[in-house]
């Protein structure tokens, strides 16, 4: 177990991984991984604040990328990687977009709204009747 950690740090002693850790290899994919972990946040909100030209530009542009990362030389796997990710996470954000813009989510929303209103309504009635019942 001791040699592949030994392994790992007689490495980052190296010119060579000082040199990538400086270069923009590697810098470029760290600064790309802000995109996703965006998104993964934005999964939490309401699917009505996402812009459908915005997830589809954050979605195209990490496809073309992923195929220049791999054919570049050196390949940069990291950003592939990093590119990849973001495809997924955009996919999954493009769907929620469809899901309610164009696939009857937001007038399901409004009739769950409608819905839930009329049963507050209904609820609050029955007990000012109850309450009014029980004073007498």
């Amino acid at each position: 177990m001791s040699a592949p950690w030994q392994k790992a740090r007689d490495y980052m002693k190296t010119k060579e991984f000082r040199d990538y850790i400086t270069s923009t290899h590697f810098w470029g994919p760290v600064a790309s991984g802000g995109l996703p972990l965006a998104a993964v946040n934005d999964m939490k909100s309401s699917p009505d604040v996402i812009s459908g030209r915005m997830t589809t530009a954050f979605l195209l542009y990490p496809m073309v990328f992923m195929r220049f990362a791999y054919r570049v030389q050196p390949r940069n796997l990291l950003m592939m990687a990093s590119h990849g990710t973001n495809v997924v996470v955009q996919s999954m954000q493009a769907s929620r977009y469809l899901i309610y813009h164009h696939g009857g989510g937001s007038a399901a929303e409004a009739t769950a709204a409608d819905t839930n209103a009329a049963t507050v309504a209904t609820d609050a009635a029955a007990a000012t009747t109850t309450i009014d019942t029980h004073s007498l």
